[in-house]
């Protein structure tokens, strides 16, 4: 159950974490830094579903918004960068090829150089 995942001490650590990168503030309404803040104070399992619903979702909200640069374009260009790049190889008779989609380094390379290559390169 998703109750069981989230813990206490993982929500004090995504306050802190948003607390020193200065997105607490930004990202999160009055009401979403109360219920985070009382959460903490208040319960030591929770055991609501509609608690675990609205926390789950607050942590991906700051999930996204404290997450570096280079790992959002990793999440939202270097994965299809990777498959495309994959496909054409094993096209080419690379079979080993298949394995590029899940090689981290490999996707953080392709998006690394997406953004440093000038928009009138790109394919």
């Amino acid at each position: 159950m998703i109750q069981d995942i989230i813990s206490v001490r993982r929500l004090v650590e995504a306050r802190r974490r948003a607390l020193r990168r200065g997105t607490w503030f930004r990202a999160l309404d009055r009401a979403e830094r109360a219920i985070i803040g009382l959460t903490i104070r208040c319960v030591d399992r929770i055991r609501s579903p509609m608690l675990a619903k609205i926390v789950t979702a607050t942590l991906i909200k700051l999930k996204l918004v404290t997450e570096s640069r280079v790992k959002t374009i990793v999440r939202t260009v270097g994965r299809s960068l990777a498959r495309r790049v994959s496909r054409i190889a094993q096209d080419w008779g690379n079979r080993s090829a298949r394995q590029w989609t899940e090689d981290r380094g490999f996707i953080q390379y392709l998006s690394v150089m997406c953004v440093n290559t000038p928009e009138m390169f790109r394919v």
